[in-house]
């Protein structure tokens, strides 16, 4: 089977910047790039069609210049378009069945806004089986890099050094394809990998009716073995990245959206797991995937 990553298309701003970094992506991993649009025939269309053009032939154009465009810009890489026929959270989540990346844009406010990541997306993230990025609109590929000297020409950025790639680590259960592939992404790039943890200190606990303090330097140094334990056997698999550690008190959501300010890419996990409402993002995937600046990867695991 053809190794691919995969892009999903709308014409959108936000979706062409998908498609861009969805390229960058797929030339790093050696893999094809699928770019999929999809489309529900609708007996009234909003947008009008052409008298020439079926409405299927309208959404099979969209695809195909989309890959015409990057087999111009990337004359190397093998390029699909494909126009499903389903709505677009079925026609992506079938795609990604078969992708090693879904790559999906969304609509940056700037600042600390962040992105605006729609429903489609939203419960494309929290159900898709293989690894969803996240991209705003107008990324570049500056944006992967550290600040270029004056006079640099833009042919030239690729050969300025990545930035990191962030990884937002819980140790409290399974996690070895998140870790995986954050030190795979870093050791495409040539970039550090930094490794946030964050942690609560618990409530006092009772000890014959008096309450215990609990230590925070304690607790800190519990946590800093669990994070060393968790990457050692990865260090070991990657040598060539370097790793920093940083494991602080505080909520987690705050800590990785800082962090990930003047990253090429935050990488975050997503549990596997089943509630009476359906798979769901949790809250600091939910506050990440909204306000972190650089794109940001949703792995699912154990």
């Amino acid at each position: 089977m053809l190794r691919h990553v995969t892009a999903g298309i709308d014409g959108s701003p936000e979706s062409l910047a998908a498609v861009h970094w969805a390229a960058r992506e797929a030339i790093r991993r050696g893999a094809a790039l699928c770019l999929v649009h999809a489309w529900e025939w609708h007996p009234r269309p909003a947008a009008p069609v052409p008298a020439d053009m079926s409405e299927r032939a309208r959404a099979e154009d969209l695809p195909e210049r989309a890959a015409n465009s990057m087999r111009a810009a990337h004359p190397d890489l093998q390029v699909i378009g494909q126009a499903l026929a389903d709505s677009p959270v079925s026609a992506l989540l079938k795609a990604a069945e078969q992708a090693e990346l879904l790559v999906l844009g969304s609509r940056g406010l700037g600042g600390v806004a962040g992105f605006v990541m729609g429903s489609v997306s939203q419960r494309v993230v929290a159900r898709a089986p293989c690894p969803v990025v996240l991209v705003r609109a107008g990324g570049s590929t500056a944006d992967e890099h550290f600040s270029a000297p004056d006079g640099i020409s833009p042919d030239e950025i690729p050969g300025i050094p990545y930035r990191d790639v962030v990884l937002g680590l819980d140790t409290g259960g399974p996690c070895d394809e998140l870790i995986e592939f954050a030190f795979d992404a870093a050791g495409r790039r040539g970039s550090s990998l930094r490794v946030i943890h964050a942690f609560s200190r618990p409530p006092d606990f009772a000890v014959a009716d008096s309450l215990v303090p609990v230590s925070s330097p304690e607790l800190r140094a519990e946590r800093e073995h669990a994070v060393a334990a968790a990457l050692r056997p990865w260090c070991e698999k990657f040598p060539e990245v370097a790793v920093t550690e940083s494991v602080a008190e505080g909520r987690a959501a705050g800590k990785l959206i800082g962090a990930s300010a003047g990253a090429a890419l935050l990488v975050m996990g997503r549990r596997i797991r089943e509630s009476r409402l359906g798979t769901h993002l949790g809250p600091v995937a939910h506050a990440a995937l909204h306000h972190a600046p650089c794109p940001v990867a949703v792995v699912p695991h154990a």
